[in-house]
């Protein structure tokens, strides 16, 4: 049977090339660039094919040697990533179901909280396990390395996080919604793809999985018009970037008939060799995948829809927005931009210090003026996206290595911020009186009187965030500012370093307002429960004292880098 089968294969596989050859003889060079991609595929699949014969030739000499190699990918792509899908089904069923009795709020929204947990925490354990394997699967549209780890442990950490920290807000704000923990759950296991992807088709499908849980989230506060409107501006503007990378794709594919990574390397290694037709039209359809990822990124100035949307989400959302999609959508530029087109790195790169100098510059600035909380975050994340920029620009293992730190710091630093925010939500006082949540930064000025270990830590991971040593924002800071330099990039640097004494200034308002303001309202903090007090104790940590043990990180992303 096999060799019935090897044998077609063989026989297709010079047909293939005699077609190639016949339509060189009649210069139609389009034509054989479209045929070429297809037949470097059927050169693979040939000597796939040929592998995969003698392996069961072995299997059948040795089966209890080989069998284990033979189903050992299999097992680890197919079976748990299918796991982590029929979760999110039976935690949609049991939401659907348990929805309609008569049962209280507590038992459904926190068993389904729960459930995720440790949904997301099985996953974890099994990408821990398998974070030396190396191998491209799903007929090459998934990748897995120790980038695609790395970046998929980074990711659910941070959902657990997130789910830990808001598993109070939603009880304090009486949230009923079973539809949030699975819209959550589809939004990971999106963006768990996307990490993996390796083909265009597969990136474009994950990226409208997790846009479409993202519209819904925004707008998940149905008696908010702030909410309503910050879902339909993130929908039309997302269906637009959507709509861009989708177009990029298309002429890509239309021009070299390429849609997997890999095989669009080969053919931008020699893209000086394709006549200008083609080789302008990829250059094209690069530059519209990158302003379609730097939208989704929220870099400048392609992030206007950033402070409106992260302004008029429940604060939850908002915090998930500020953390979750980052991770992703990097792995995602890393895979695209550092490796299957890095040859084409002096025409992207021009866009990608554009971006970075706006970035770094609107978040500085335009935060100075902002009133509302929120919407200072949304500035303060721009700002931080255009020093991630900094390090995708240089194109070095140095940079890449300070984009992996600092994402890592920033990530720490987000998860804290929001972990004191999400404490404060609609409370009365003495039973009779509604007291609004916080909305303003006048409104912290009574967080000292009243709460003096969480001001102090409110006040560090600030301090950190705007780049002050000996903290963890500094050193990740530096390292993206030494890359720099050694790229030749000083200019970029010296923006990165002004704008980050910019930034000192709003940050350390909120101390003046912290410290040194009399309250106009008092809130009172509700009594913190056990989880969030050891997520804000774990991240404060790490933030003190990280420039004392900074190598195990640096040796981690090192690991990773080098051995990609």
């Amino acid at each position: 049977m096999f060799k019935g089968f090897f044998n077609r294969e063989v026989y297709k596989f010079f047909k293939i090339q005699t077609f190639i050859s016949f339509h060189r003889k009649q210069n139609n060079y389009l034509s054989n660039n479209v045929f070429k991609g297809f037949f470097y595929r059927e050169v693979y699949k040939f000597f796939k094919i040929k592998i995969f014969e003698k392996i069961m030739f072995n299997i059948i000499k040795n089966p209890d040697t080989e069998l284990d190699y033979l189903f050992e990918n299999f097992t680890s792509t197919i079976f748990f990533d299918s796991f982590f899908v029929i979760n999110i089904m039976i935690t949609l069923l049991y939401g659907v179901v348990f929805s309609m009795s008569n049962s209280s709020y507590p038992l459904l929204l926190k068993n389904m909280a729960r459930f995720a947990m440790a949904n997301i925490l099985f996953i974890l354990i099994f990408n821990l396990n398998n974070y030396s394997s190396e191998f491209v699967d799903f007929h090459d549209i998934l990748i897995f390395d120790e980038l695609t780890s790395f970046f998929k442990i980074l990711l659910l950490l941070s959902a657990f996080f997130s789910i830990i920290i808001s598993l109070d807000y939603l009880k304090q704000e009486k949230i009923n919604s079973f539809e949030y923990i699975t819209l959550i759950l589809f939004s990971i296991c999106s963006m768990l793809f996307m990490i993996s992807t390796y083909d265009f088709i597969t990136m474009y499908l994950t990226i409208e999985l997790q846009s479409l849980c993202f519209y819904v989230l925004a707008a998940s506060k149905r008696n908010s018009e702030f909410s309503t409107e910050a879902g339909l501006k993130y929908f039309i503007l997302g269906a637009f970037s959507s709509g861009i990378i989708l177009f990029g794709c298309s002429l890509i594919y239309g021009l070299s008939g390429v849609t997997n990574f890999e095989m669009l390397s080969k053919l931008v290694y020699e893209i000086e060799s394709q006549p200008a037709l083609i080789s302008n039209g990829i250059l094209v359809g690069i530059v519209f995948l990158a302003v379609g990822l730097l939208f989704k990124l929220t870099a400048a100035p392609f992030h206007m829809w950033a402070p409106d949307v992260y302004e008029g989400s429940p604060t939850v959302v908002t915090a998930f927005f500020a953390i979750m999609p980052k991770i992703a959508i990097l792995a995602l530029f890393i895979r695209l931009f550092l490796y299957s087109v890095y040859d084409l790195i002096f025409y992207w790169q021009t866009l990608l210090i554009l971006c970075s100098v706006n970035s770094m510059v609107l978040g500085a600035l335009a935060a100075t003026y902002q009133t509302r909380i929120k919407r200072l975050l949304a500035y303060s994340s721009i700002g931080h996206v255009g020093y991630l920029l900094i390090g995708l620009v240089c194109g070095t293992i140095e940079g890449l290595q300070g984009v992996l730190l600092y994402l890592i710091i920033y990530i720490i630093m987000t998860i804290n911020v929001f972990a004191i925010l999400l404490m404060f939500s609609n409370q009365r006082q003495n039973k009779k009186k509604l007291v609004k949540r916080i909305k303003y930064l006048t409104d912290l000025s009574f967080l000292s009187k009243t709460n003096g270990t969480l001001a102090l830590t409110f006040l560090v991971t600030l301090f950190s965030m705007a780049g002050i040593p000996p903290l963890a924002g500094f050193m990740s800071k530096f390292y993206l500012f030494f890359a720099a330099f050694n790229s030749s990039f000083y200019w970029v640097a010296f923006v990165g370093v002004t704008m980050s004494v910019v930034s000192c200034f709003y940050y350390i308002r909120f101390t003046k307002i912290m410290y040194f303001e009399k309250p106009k309202n008092w809130f009172y903090c509700n009594q913190i429960s056990f989880e969030n007090s050891l997520v804000l104790a774990v991240t404060f940590f790490i933030i003190l004292f990280f420039f004392l043990f900074p190598a195990p990180l640096f040796l981690i992303t090192e690991k990773v880098l080098l051995l990609n």
